[in-house]
Formats: structure tokens, C-alpha cells, sequence
């Protein structure tokens, strides 16, 4: 290995990590290691400081048994060799090539090896110029603040592991030029120049055009915006959550105590509740044809819900049924 050298973003992680308290002296860290620049500089970055913060740390890599795929898992894997670091490797089994399934897969391949091997955290290699795709991608898809203020620093995949991203404050750029820093060794996954996949056009296309034509620090302004909308969006689902302590009795909704509150905040409500009466996670549609039953009136009731419920206004109640 080269000699460590104590860089900017050596200083600015270790600023991030005291501020933010992402990952407490002590923690055992998992490290999602693609092969890519982000994740080899996360990697680097965190072993440097692994002795102030006294961690332990170790490597996992997800294959997803694709073409593409063929020869990273063993450079990731010499990668922590040279690092004297633990490798873990999950392989899928016939994994469907789209974003959204191999997104599913890893987060599940991670949690797996984070459970059987005691770690109290996954960390992954997603910067700012993630967070401003990530932005777009969710704006274009009609996401509301919470899709557009996806990508936090932390939050909770179960009751012991925390996903934390540390680099969200770093954009790709500055990952490449610190990998060409200290040599690492970089590979260039074809996947990621792959127009079909929207991300990529985002990245390729619209991200620069943005740049060229209307901001140059737009990966900034976007980012920026994610994270005023985070704030926004945990005040907000708070306030949500006690106004649906305050409606809820069983599985029915106090129309009047949601009619006092305003728009915004009834909605939260009802998404937060709907997932007690559904099969699955209720999109904007299911959510405003309940919103409607607030003020409806007496017996109007929706269309069947996912997993066979209806709700009916019966009085001051929109009572659910199966």
C-alpha cells in the first residue's frame, strides 16, 4: 500500500462523523464495496480513521452473478486482503437485471451479513452528486418531499442495524481524484454507461445539460434541497403521527378530529395508517380517495383497497372492512 497521507477528505469525514454522530467509536462497520471509485474511496477513508475511532471494520460485495459482473467480486476481494480487512460475499441466484431488483437484493444480501456477522452498521458509497440524481429521478417519477429527500445520512434497516451514508457531503468527482490519489484500484463497471437505465441518463444527460445551460453547481443546489426537505419531512410525519394517535380507534378514523387539521398533515395520517388495513404500502391515489372520505357524505366509501378493504363513512367514522 502507498504511504497514508492525511488529506482533505480525511478531515472533512472525520468533522462529518463528530457533527453528525454517524458512526460512534467502537461500532462494528460493514462497508458495501462495489469495485467503483465512491465505495473504494469510502473504504479507504474509513480505514485511515478506523484508529481514532477505534472500529471495527470489514468488506462486503454483492454479486449479482450478471455478465457485467464477471472478475469485480475478486478484485474487491484482493482489495481487502491488501487491506488486512474481512471480506464477506453474497452471489444472487438469478437476480432479474433491473435497478429497482438489484437495489432490493444487495440491501437484503447486506443486512444478511451484517446480522450473521454482528455489525452494528452498513455504510455505503452514495456523495452528493448521488443525492442530486437521486433528487431528479424521484422529482420525474411525481415523488413527494419524502422520495425527494431520499438518500439521508442514516436511518434504521432494523432494530439492531443502522445504513449509513458518510460521504453524502463529497461528490464523485472528488472520490475519483482521491482514488487516482493513492492508486486504488478502480473498476469501471459498463453497467453504470448503460442509457436504458434512467439513472445513468440522468447522470450522463441531465446532470450536465443542467450544469451547462441553467447552474453549474447543481449537483449542490439539489443536494441542498434534498436535505432542507428531510427536515421538513421528519417534522412533519411527527406531527402526522400524533394527530393519528389522537383519530385512530381500532381500525376506523375519526373524521372530525382530521378535518381540523390541515391538508398536509391528514395526509401523512392516512398514509401512516394505511398499511394496518393493506397488503402493501399505499401510493397517492389509494391516499386521496380515503383523504376524500374526511369531508364525504354519509356512506361514501372507496373502491376495494389492496388486499380486499374498503372504507365507508359510517357518521363521525371512516370505519375499514374486509
Amino acid at each position: 500500500m502507498p504511504q497514508i497521507y492525511w488529506t482533505t477528505l480525511h478531515s472533512r469525514l472525520h468533522q462529518t462523523l463528530r457533527k453528525k454522530s454517524l458512526l460512534p467509536a467502537g461500532s462494528k462497520i460493514l462497508i458495501a464495496v462495489s469495485g467503483g471509485q465512491d465505495s473504494l474511496c469510502l473504504g479507504k477513508l474509513l480505514l485511515d480513521l478506523s484508529l481514532k475511532w477505534d472500529w471495527e471494520i470489514a468488506i462486503a460485495h454483492c454479486d449479482h452473478q450478471w455478465s457485467t459482473d464477471e472478475g469485480i467480486a475478486e478484485r474487491v476481494s484482493e482489495v481487502a486482503t491488501s487491506w488486512q480487512l474481512p471480506f464477506y460475499l453474497k452471489v444472487a441466484q438469478a437476480l432479474k437485471e433491473t435497478e429497482a431488483a438489484a437495489r432490493k437484493w444487495r440491501y437484503q444480501a447486506l443486512i444478511e451479513i451484517a446480522q450473521e456477522q454482528n455489525f452494528d452498521c452498513i455504510v455505503t458509497g452514495h456523495t452528493k452528486s448521488d443525492r442530486a440524481e437521486t433528487f431528479l429521478y424521484n422529482l420525474i417519477r411525481g415523488a413527494g418531499g419524502d422520495g425527494l429527500s431520499a438518500l439521508s445520512w442514516k436511518r434504521s434497516l432494523n432494530q439492531e442495524i443502522d445504513l449509513v451514508r458518510p460521504i453524502l457531503n463529497i461528490y464523485r468527482q472528488e472520490t475519483l481524484e482521491f482514488c487516482h490519489q493513492f492508486d486504488l484500484p478502480i473498476w469501471f463497471d459498463t453497467v453504470n454507461e448503460d442509457k436504458k437505465y434512467a439513472r445513468n441518463r440522468i447522470r450522463g444527460d441531465l446532470i450536465p445539460y443542467l450544469q451547462n445551460n441553467f447552474n453549474p453547481k447543481v449537483e449542490n443546489a439539489l443536494a441542498q434541497t434534498a436535505e432542507l426537505l428531510k427536515g421538513d419531512v421528519e417534522f412533519l410525519e411527527a406531527i402526522a403521527q400524533e394527530l393519528l394517535e389522537k383519530a385512530q380507534e381500532k381500525n376506523q378514523l375519526n373524521r372530525p378530529i382530521l378535518r381540523d387539521a390541515p391538508l398536509a398533515i391528514q395526509r401523512r395520517a392516512i398514509r401512516q395508517f394505511l398499511p394496518k388495513v393493506m397488503s402493501k404500502q399505499a401510493n397517492f391515489e389509494q391516499i386521496e380517495t380515503v383523504v376524500e372520505l374526511v369531508t364525504a357524505p354519509n356512506k361514501s366509501r372507496t373502491s376495494t383497497l389492496p388486499g380486499g378493504a374498503i372504507g365507508e363513512v359510517d357518521g363521525d367514522w371512516i370505519i375499514f372492512s374486509y
